[in-house]
């Protein structure tokens, strides 16, 4: 769900501008979301759950999308973009400990380089392509990385979380209001006319990368915690790849299908616990450790 924006901004940016595109996929978003959370949650918010999320929907949206889109737009290529956003999960890990007290243990940390190695295998023809970007472009790609890092440390810090239902609706509002001042300023309000494929486009990337991709984005944080969820990113370039394969026939290389082969591995050895610290894990949740996991065991065998 994630990929599949990319795929989305493929094929919206052939019909229109780019911040076309994103004004008219939160306003169809927020209608859609919004009005829907009206009618059936009918529940009163505190400003400080509405503060909180507005700033995580400016920063995971706006600040994400806006900054790696505007990118690409100057001319930093989208190899080295997707290399930058998969530093997300290693500055993840470095920080989740200060932060958040989420222990990254050495196999995590074995997985997060083995995936970045491998995203770079993945993307390595893309780096090699000549870019016409001045110098400045490439920050972009480092601030939109820092703006989602900065969400989901927020969102795990939120004194008043939402659950996904209430929050995603927020965020797409937020980054409605962000993205029409945007495309109006710039005269790119209207989209164009009788064009079905734009349309096509905004349904694709508010149910598969809006709904999908931030809605899952948020629901794994809540369960995985910053750091494992963070290192799922590693799986988006290989999982990119093979959507441009089926929709547009772009095969990709003998490099790009050993990088993803390595990304998958890192991303196992980042986010499957082992059997043993699953089992230690079980046994201090009875408070008994060892002897707590047997006599669980013993219980379940005499059930």
């Amino acid at each position: 769900m994630w990929s599949s924006g990319f795929i989305g901004a493929e094929l919206g940016t052939r019909q229109a501008a780019t911040d076309t595109l994103l004004m008219w996929r939160f306003l169809a978003a927020t209608a859609l979301l919004g009005g829907a959370w009206l009618l059936w949650r009918r529940r009163r918010l505190h400003p400080r759950a509405l503060a909180e999320q507005a700033a995580i929907g400016l920063l995971s949206q706006g600040v994400y999308l806006g900054s790696t889109v505007w990118a690409v737009g100057l001319g930093v290529p989208s190899g080295t973009s997707a290399l930058i956003a998969a530093l997300q999960p290693l500055a993840a890990g470095a920080l989740a400990g200060p932060l958040l007290g989420e222990r990254v243990t050495r196999r995590q940390w074995t997985g997060l380089l083995a995936g970045l190695g491998g995203v770079a295998l993945v993307v390595r023809d893309d780096l090699a392509a000549p870019g016409a970007a001045p110098p400045w472009a490439y920050a972009l790609p480092f601030a939109g990385m820092a703006g989602l890092l900065a969400a989901s440390f927020l969102e795990r810090r939120a004194r008043r979380p939402l659950p996904a239902a209430d929050a995603v609706p927020l965020h797409c509002a937020v980054s409605a209001l962000v993205f029409t001042a945007v495309a109006g300023a710039l005269g790119h309000a209207a989209p164009p006319a009788a064009s079905g494929a734009f349309w096509l486009a905004v349904a694709w990337v508010v149910a598969l990368s809006t709904v999908g991709g931030y809605g899952f984005y948020w629901l794994s944080l809540r369960r995985n915690g910053v750091t494992r969820t963070s290192a799922l990113i590693y799986l988006t370039p290989p999982t990119t790849l093979l959507w441009a394969y089926a929709m547009f026939g772009e095969a990709p290389g003998g490099g790009a299908v050993l990088g993803m082969a390595v990304c998958v591995a890192g991303v196992v050895a980042a986010t499957v616990r082992p059997r043993s610290a699953r089992t230690r894990r079980t046994g201090a949740a009875h408070g008994t450790g060892t002897q707590g996991t047997a006599k669980e065991l013993q219980s379940q065998a005499s059930r």
